[in-house]
């Protein structure tokens, strides 16, 4: 019997062999998808049930010549941008009036289309083949899920069209799908999905491309990268298009003509989003003629010539069962509202933060209660308010804690402060956040060191600290026996934090978790200062003057890197190697109009960040200030500008207004 079965699982793969080197190599295939699938699913099955007879070489390992044990990861050709969002009728009529005042002209359509709320997914395809699917990734770096996309039905894996071509949308699962895959994991005692969104996200991006297949996504597709190679002119063009070669493409888009005409698509759409077969967050909003796209332009994460409206987050009643506490990585004590389970937004809702003790006082919130709980941003979790009507006599009134609820340490509170802090660094919950927080993918991004290792790790004396991380490696025999860890974990997790300090400085700010620091004040210092060691000896007046950093975020990064325990801890990051910057070398040009000059930017820019705009600024030889003074040469003003333009003007100081300034970073090819 089982010489019949090796038998038979030899000839599959020779068959799959065969008809993969007919489509790679050959450019044809004599079997249809569908017989193919089939001969795939009986050897994955055989290969299931004898794993003894699955070959290093089978066919299911790879798809073509390029399967690979991980993700490997892809440039796109073109960034693949995210949108900029409006939530109200006056947020569209500002969007349209800046497409308007851009172009200078009113004689241009729109396409709206529904908000997938979805995986975004790429599709390149050589001589009408399907060759490479990958994830959005960062925008300019994506995952290579090419494996797992030729599992999707829905995906063509061939289209009659020769030419090379890249498509681009969404990967979703349906809303029967996700009910039916939740209910078979409750059954298995397996965790269930939020929603569709993270189910889908979870399906596609399977190592093992044969769950992917058992999880039935679904696609849409809405963009044509490079449509002037296909002669397409407008984006409604490119959805008939792709749909003529075969693409899913969402069957709801519908060209406007107004900002009436958009309103009363997004209030139908509304009526009809409970009973699509998919969920969708919002109405997408597109310039329909393709050729206006450059004139109106980008923003460093958008284009101009799109946006998304976000349909009002949903709100539902429950009732608040108790508060609990918990310690973040500064020590600041939050409460949160435990809550009886309620569906909101197409999640489970069992907690909401409360934020501090007068949140809690401003609105009466006692345990018991009947309050309105909404996710704001279809993301986080809040109470809005308390149903005063439906209150009883079971209500209890809310008491502040004392001591913190980890250590037991005494909790203080600062005047004209509303948190609470636990001010023991050597808090249990403290040093779990703060490392967790170290290592997450906005900071050092070390895979493998998510909360559940970081607090097994500790709990087993391996970290004491942040620095601790960088020396694990002397634990690696101990870290192997650690349970679900193994030698491919551990070597995994070593190459992550050794590769961790080539991070840029901006990453290592955000993730020593400065009070008032997030990621773009973390960018703002790294651009400014460059080195660890030139922010750390900078004074309290100069962190002041720099743009965006206001007094009490610069009277906390002042004090940050006065206490000693912190540049003890910078020293020992420096002592094992960690990036700590570098100072700046500019690509200076002589001949360019900005060379030599010491330019103040105000205002805001609307076709480039402050970051950008400083970066190309410098690399053309200019000395960038942050304040207006006899020794300013320039002061380049965008929207809404300040105290600094007024200055300038008094100073008889010469200034270049944004339209000025776009047009000379043109003329020198530096945009």
């Amino acid at each position: 019997m089982n010489e019949q079965i090796l038998e038979r699982i030899k000839k599959l793969n020779a068959l799959l062999k065969q008809y993969n080197y007919e489509y790679y190599q050959l450019n044809e295939s004599s079997v249809s998808d569908q017989e193919y699938n089939r001969l795939m699913d009986e050897l994955i099955e055989l290969e299931n049930q004898y794993p003894e007879y699955r070959f290093a070489d089978s066919p299911t390992q790879k798809v073509g010549g390029s399967f690979s044990s991980e993700f490997n990861k892809i440039r796109h050709q073109t960034p693949m941008l995210s949108l900029s969002n409006v939530y109200d009728e006056t947020e569209i009529q500002q969007f349209h009036k800046r497409v308007i005042d851009a172009l200078n002209s009113t004689a241009f359509s729109y396409v709206c289309e529904c908000k997938i709320d979805g995986l975004s997914i790429s599709l390149i395809y050589k001589n009408g083949k399907l060759v490479q699917a990958s994830t959005r990734g960062d925008g300019t770096i994506g995952e290579d899920i090419t494996q797992n996309a030729f599992y999707i039905q829905s995906i063509p894996k061939t289209i009659p069209y020769e030419k090379d071509l890249e498509v681009r949308g969404e990967v979703y699962m349906s809303v029967e799908t996700f009910h039916q895959l939740n209910q078979l994991r409750s059954q298995n005692n397996e965790p269930t999905f939020a929603n569709p969104r993270n189910a889908a996200s979870g399906s596609l991006r399977q190592l093992d491309p044969t769950i992917t297949k058992s999880r039935n996504l679904d696609v849409f597709l809405y963009t044509l990268v490079f449509p002037q190679n296909h002669q397409i002119e407008t984006q409604w063009d490119a959805l008939q298009f792709m749909k003529k070669l075969g693409f899913p493409v969402n069957k709801e888009a519908k060209i406007c003509k107004s900002v009436e005409d958009i309103l009363h698509y997004i209030e139908q759409l509304g009526q009809k989003r409970d009973s699509l077969s998919y969920e969708i967050d919002g109405v997408v909003l597109k310039v329909n003629e393709l050729s206006l796209y450059e004139t109106i332009g980008y923003t460093a994460k958008a284009p101009k010539w799109a946006t998304a409206y976000k349909f009002p987050p949903k709100e539902m009643t429950t009732r608040l069962l108790d508060i609990i506490f918990t310690v973040g990585r500064t020590g600041r004590i939050t409460p949160n509202a435990v809550l009886e389970p309620v569906k909101v937004a197409g999640s489970t809702i069992r907690k909401a933060t409360l934020h501090n003790e007068d949140f809690i006082l401003q609105r009466d919130i006692k345990i018991n209660d009947i309050v309105v709980i909404r996710k704001a941003g279809d993301v986080i979790p809040e109470v809005v308010k308390v149903v005063k009507e439906r209150r009883d006599d079971s209500v209890k009134d809310f008491k502040m804690i004392h001591t913190c609820p980890v250590c037991h340490e005494p909790i203080y509170r600062e005047e004209d402060k509303s948190d609470y802090v636990c001010l023991n660094t050597n808090c249990p919950a403290r040093l779990l956040e703060s490392i967790t927080h170290f290592c997450s993918r906005k900071a050092m991004n070390i895979d493998g060191l998510g909360e559940a290792n970081v607090k097994t790790f500790i709990e087993q004396g391996f970290i004491h600290s942040v620095a601790d991380i960088y020396q694990l490696k002397q634990y690696d025999y101990e870290l192997r026996c650690l349970p679900k860890m193994g030698e491919k974990s551990v070597a995994n997790l070593l190459n992550a934090i050794e590769n961790s300090k080539t991070n840029s400085l901006d990453k290592l700010l955000f993730g020593l978790g400065i009070l008032e620091v997030g990621e773009k004040t973390a960018k703002i210092l790294a651009h400014e200062f460059h080195t660890m060691d030139a922010l750390m000896n900078a004074s309290l007046e100069t962190l002041s003057a720099i743009y965006s950093i206001g007094p009490i975020m610069a009277d906390a990064i002042y004090h940050y890197f006065q206490e000693e325990k912190n540049r003890q801890l910078i020293q020992a990051l420096k002592e094992y190697g960690l990036n700590m910057g570098t100072e700046m070398v500019f690509n200076e040009e002589t001949n360019s109009f900005f060379y030599g000059k010491t330019i103040v930017l105000t205002g805001t820019l609307s076709f480039i960040g402050r970051i950008e705009a400083t970066e190309l600024l410098e690399n053309a030889g200019a000395k960038m200030t942050s304040s207006v003074s006899k020794k300013t040469s320039l002061v380049i003003v965008g929207e809404n500008a300040g105290s600094k333009l007024d200055k300038a003007i008094v100073l008889q100081i010469p200034t270049m207004d944004e339209k000025e300034f776009y047009e000379q970073l043109k003329k020198e090819n530096r945009i």
